[in-house]
């Protein structure tokens, strides 16, 4: 549930390079063995997520149990561990690096020295210092710092984005929790850079089997309102809109529980977005950018393949009216 609910900051909140702002780190793993949790989204790869973390991308397949040779899926759920390298519970940092706050979320009996006695022993002082707190302050369901993140100044979009604060815990929490999303285009293979260049290499793509998608969608609507799960959240002022042709890509998610998605440029992920044809409309979240090839050439956005079978388009291209 922890590592569900730390994917799900990083989703929202848009843990990926060019970021505006990114969600809290929050802290997982035991007996001295710890990890951050990072949310693939559209154009990471290994090597983009090795640079936001300052860790060795083959380390980090290794420590996911994963093939460094087979690309990452928009969605999948990605262990990023905490080691010497960067995880700094001593404020230091050399020339070149910025520190970014881990945070734990306090447990039941769980005080200050239970804390220390967890994170190798960092003392409470630092934790008073850290949180600006007494150490008998410390009560369950406070987020406090425990360790750093430390990232390479001029290679980590941590670096340059405001800094998370405690609080933003609480605003994410009053959100629905959601399983991460699995996507798949199926007319571009999957892109990987590598090391000395940023030419993108292809590999070959993988598709889902769907089962019949005008019963799931009359599935969803027997129990959703309609236009989808995250219509309840597209709340405030809308004032851009725009409108032209759409495409689709395979997703798993929106078929039984309503929860479409988008790609699209210029939106900060995790926007709500709003997405008419056809006389209908639907609710989708902003998963990232639209990725760099020909079939995307033309087009404003493109959404799951459950929202389109909702709007009724099909999967090909169409008109679509985008407000936000």
């Amino acid at each position: 549930m922890k590592s569900l609910l730390c994917g799900l900051f990083c989703l929202v909140l848009g843990i990926s390079s060019g970021l505006a702002q990114h969600a809290p780190l929050r802290i997982e793993g035991t007996n001295g063995k710890f990890h951050l949790v990072h949310t693939v989204v559209a154009k990471d790869n290994w090597y983009s997520i090795g640079r936001l973390y300052n860790a060795s991308p083959h380390d980090i397949a290794t420590f996911n149990s994963m093939s460094f040779d087979k690309p990452i899926e928009i969605g999948d759920l990605i262990k990023i561990p905490l080691n010497a390298t960067n995880f700094d519970q001593k404020q230091k940092k050399g020339s070149g690096e910025t520190l970014i706050p881990i945070y734990h979320t306090v447990q039941d009996k769980e005080w200050a020295f239970k804390l220390s006695s967890i994170y190798n022993d960092v003392p409470v002082t630092s934790l008073e210092k850290w949180n600006k707190i007494k150490r008998d302050d410390v009560k369950q369901g406070m987020n406090l710092i425990v360790g750093y993140l430390k990232v390479k100044t001029d290679q980590s979009p941590f670096a340059s984005a405001p800094p998370a604060t405690p609080d933003q815990f609480a605003s994410l929490a009053q959100q629905p929790a959601e399983k991460p999303v699995e996507t798949r285009i199926d007319d571009h293979p999957a892109q990987a850079a590598s090391p000395a260049s940023t030419k993108t290499v292809s590999t070959p793509a993988v598709t889902t089997t769907a089962a019949n998608p005008s019963d799931r969608v009359n599935a969803y609507a027997a129990s959703h309102a309609s236009g989808g799960f995250f219509g309840i959240n597209y709340i405030g002022n809308h004032n851009k809109s725009v409108s032209g042709q759409a495409g689709t890509f395979k997703s798993v998610s929106g078929w039984n529980d309503g929860k479409y998605y988008a790609l699209m440029n210029g939106v900060p992920v995790g926007t709500i977005i709003r997405i008419s044809s056809n006389g209908k409309t639907v609710y989708a979240k902003v998963l990232g950018q639209l990725p760099e090839m020909k079939e995307s050439n033309g087009l404003i956005t493109r959404i799951s393949n459950a929202a389109s079978a909702e709007l009724g388009t099909g999967e090909g291209r169409f008109n679509v009216d985008v407000r936000y």
